[in-house]
């Protein structure tokens, strides 16, 4: 098949083989003498798929490609803007900063500006700052757009100003600079954008439905638009604009993509052709039908199937789990299995799950029977700074002379004492020659530190002697969830507009889960005993971790897990672009995939829908989908009903291995059954209109997310009450003090007297 002329969108769909239509595209372009190698842009997402490019092209054409432009959208703009740096008043050796830069300088700003880091965190700016530039907001634009009657939309338009002050005195630009810095350029001289458009005279673009308005406004800049002779009203671009991509597999609207760059291709560009590449080259039929029958439930898509000539292949097999435990332990048998019967390697498998902290329950089975495995793409449960954060309170807890952990959370999080008060009491420490903790017992002794960081000091002694009382006087569970509310650090990650810190806090969520599970496992177990098991679960998690990062990094990491020939965990967003012969999809419940978010919101859903689309089209031979009847979270037991996806596959291409029990369902946009404990506290009472597309679901309340439980009638007392506790016995109410959430009783026991915060101390009246 042969174009040439208008604008051209390839549909490629999962599998096949759009890289490879690029850059034959490209060689056919230099073969026929239509284009010379310096006219052609193509541009690509990660520079490993430029790399790839560019090598196959090398391959068709020889070394003519090495001199050509195949590069990522940010390193195109560098190079750009290098050149032109003058027209936006900088110097050509401008530094770039990366998001660690970037929030450093955030941080600053905010300080400067003597903004709350708990209620205004630097991370949510950063985020909405990246946000406005990738939709080509600057500073001022936003400044006179915002509504100031919000505290924080006027907290973004005062760092937003700074900062970007401070990155032109630096002569510095961040990632999303790079991009809308261009346009902004081309838009404000013409002449530098005509010289490139002048010269590149064919631009392609790959894994188009990732782009975002920055992107998409970048494209356009470069092509460029003329109005057509005849005066119709067409556009026509000056250049041969060829794009690739595949609407199905646009997952990444929480960075900023925008399906209808792709959707609206034809709309952008009128006279445009549109090619669908329909025949995959990876998959069995049934894994594709399978795929095929949830994507098509997607509104607004291009009507496209997937095929294969390969054959119908294996059955997906399905599995339901009493609980995640079970579901893990399945996967880990499976997995042992296959490579008994068929020679199958671990390297050959993959799990993917929809958030991290789903991963904690397989990794755990897997290091329980000894199956090597891989985190890509993300950080080990017990090491994610979360995790690592509320342990550390813990460990303190038991342990007042940790000096590692209590200086690991003495400013976690953020109460104004900062690295000059630490140092300030580290130095009467070692002068004294006490433990850290004392020091900052004695902190008005030490040398230098401010009143305002004094009396912040004082505040942590005193939350840490408080959470100290409750740890002494419950069990394990009670004082991480003391710890997660009343340091007011499950309160931070909550307001937090970061899309990460949602997933912090259902890892936090999945540690509270751990502990409950614990404490019935082990009724006499303390949360000493709880920490060393821990500590020894951690100690095991040797193999080392992918770095978070780039996809070219992901990919690594996944060549260097077959390689050792280990099990890959990851996340869906993870897992696109790669390819396994055995995929293991789990957690497949509705509230977990998809996702609650997408409960009462459409586009959401539909994002799910895509993603589950990814998952499924990454297994080669074997797919997998599993789920739990049974799923703990906050330390209760949530009846998740089947994802709706799983009810969109057909039922001839499942072969179920155990269904599970009969339970809730969805119906009418109510989940039912006999077991279901969702409480007002996790529910709304609000439904969305029931219909095929699966958005009749029960309204998730906005604050499931981070709420630990429903918080107990705190224990009305008074002096002389005769009470119970369970582990200390009946004792005497000597005195109370406080109110509400924070009432402390003096009680004596038979074992000497405690002081017991009754919001959480295990306490009955007795009398």
């Amino acid at each position: 098949m042969r174009h040439s002329g208008s604008p051209l969108l390839i549909v490629a769909g999962a599998g096949s083989g759009k890289t490879r239509v690029l850059s034959h595209r490209i060689a056919y372009l230099l073969a026929m003498g239509r284009a010379h190698h310096g006219g052609i842009l193509a541009i690509t997402f990660t520079n490993k798929a430029a790399a790839e490019m560019r090598e196959r092209i090398e391959a068709l054409v020889g070394d003519v490609a090495k001199r050509m432009w195949i590069s990522t959208f940010h390193s195109s703009c560098v190079r750009i803007l290098r050149r032109e740096a003058a027209s936006v008043g900088l110097n050509s050796n401008f530094s770039i900063y990366d998001s660690a830069d970037t929030l450093r300088l955030v941080t600053l700003v905010a300080k400067g500006l003597d903004l709350d880091p708990k209620r205004f965190t630097p991370k949510s700016i950063q985020h909405k700052i990246s946000a406005l530039k990738n939709e080509l907001i600057d500073e001022e634009s936003y400044a006179s757009s915002a509504n100031y009657s919000d505290p924080f939309e006027q907290a973004v338009a005062e760092v937003y100003k700074g900062y970007a002050q401070r990155m032109r005195q630096a002569n510095a630009m961040d990632f999303d600079d790079l991009i809308a810095q261009t346009v902004y350029m081309f838009r404000a001289f013409p002449g530098v954008a005509d010289y490139y458009r002048r010269r590149f005279r064919h631009v392609l673009v790959d894994e188009y439905q990732d782009t975002n308005h920055a992107q998409y406004a970048l494209v356009r800049e470069i092509v460029g638009i003329t109005q057509d002779p005849s005066d119709d009203g067409e556009t026509i671009p000056l250049a041969e604009l060829t794009v690739v991509g595949d609407s199905d597999q646009s997952i990444y609207a929480f960075r900023g993509a925008d399906v209808r760059n792709i959707v609206e291709f034809e709309n952008d560009y009128p006279n445009a052709r549109t090619i669908l590449l329909e025949q995959n080259y990876r998959s069995t039929q049934t894994i594709l039908s399978a795929a095929n029958a949830v994507i098509s439930r997607n509104p607004d898509r291009p009507d496209k199937k997937l095929w294969t000539a390969e054959g119908d292949g294996e059955p997906i097999v399905g599995y339901v789990g009493e609980n995640e435990h079970e579901e893990a332990r399945f996967i880990a048998e499976e997995i042992d299995r296959l490579q008994d019967e068929d020679g199958l390697l671990p390297g050959d498998v993959a799990i993917f799950y929809r958030t991290n902290a789903q991963s904690r329950s397989i990794e755990e089975i897997l290091m329980r029977v000894g199956l090597p495995y891989k985190v890509v793409g993300g950080t080990r449960f017990y090491e994610r700074k979360e995790i690592k954060d509320a342990l550390a309170y813990l460990r303190v807890l038991v342990n007042q002379d940790d000096v590692v952990n209590l200086r690991r959370i003495l400013n976690e999080p953020k109460r104004r004492i900062g690295d000059r008060a630490e140092y300030a009491v580290a130095a009467l420490a070692e002068r004294e020659r006490m433990s850290f903790m004392a020091a900052l017992r004695r902190a008005d002794e030490a040398p230098g530190l401010a009143t305002r960081s004094m009396n912040a000091v004082n505040g942590f002694v005193k939350l840490i002697d408080d959470l100290a009382e409750v740890a002494d006087g419950s069990g394990p569970s009670a004082a991480l969830e003391a710890v997660l509310e009343q340091t007011g650090y499950l309160a931070q990650l909550r307001l937090s507009n970061d899309p990460q810190d949602e997933s912090r806090v259902e890892n936090l969520a999945e540690l509270v889960a751990v502990v409950r599970e614990y404490e019935q496992d082990n009724p006499e177990g303390t949360l000493g005993d709880f920490l060393e098991q821990v500590s020894l679960v951690a100690d095991a998690d040797q193999i080392p971790d992918a770095p978070e990062g780039s996809a070219a990094e992901v990919e690594q990491a996944v060549a260097e897990a077959k390689r050792l020939g280990v099990v890959t965990l990851m996340t869906l967003h993870t897992a696109k672009g790669l390819e396994f012969p055995v995929v293991f999809l789990t957690g497949m419940e509705q509230g977990i995939f998809p996702h609650q978010r997408s409960a009462t919101d459409p586009k959401e859903l539909a994002e799910e829908r895509r993603l589950a689309y990814v998952g499924l089209t990454r297994a080669r031979k074997r797919l997998y989908i599993t789920r739990s009847e049974v799923r703990s979270m906050w330390g209760q037991s949530q009846y998740n009903p089947v994802s709706q996806f799983v009810g969109e596959v057909p039922s001839e291409l499942i072969k179920w291995k155990r269904e599970g029990a009969s339970g809730p369902v969805w119906s009418g946009g109510a989940a039912i059954g006999g077991n279901n404990r969702f409480s007002g506290s996790y529910w709304g009472a609000g439904t969305a209109s029931g219909d095929d597309t699966g958005r009749g679901l029960p309204t998730r309340s906005a604050t499931v997310v981070g709420r630990v439980q429903p918080q107990k009638e705190v224990l009305a007392v008074a002096v002389g009450d005769k009470v119970n506790h369970t582990s200390f016995g009946n004792g005497t109410v000597l005195s109370v003090e406080g109110a509400g959430d924070k009432t402390v009783a003096k009680v004596s026991f038979d074992i000497g007297e405690k002081r017991l915060l009754l919001r959480y101390a295990p306490l009955t009246k007795t009398g």
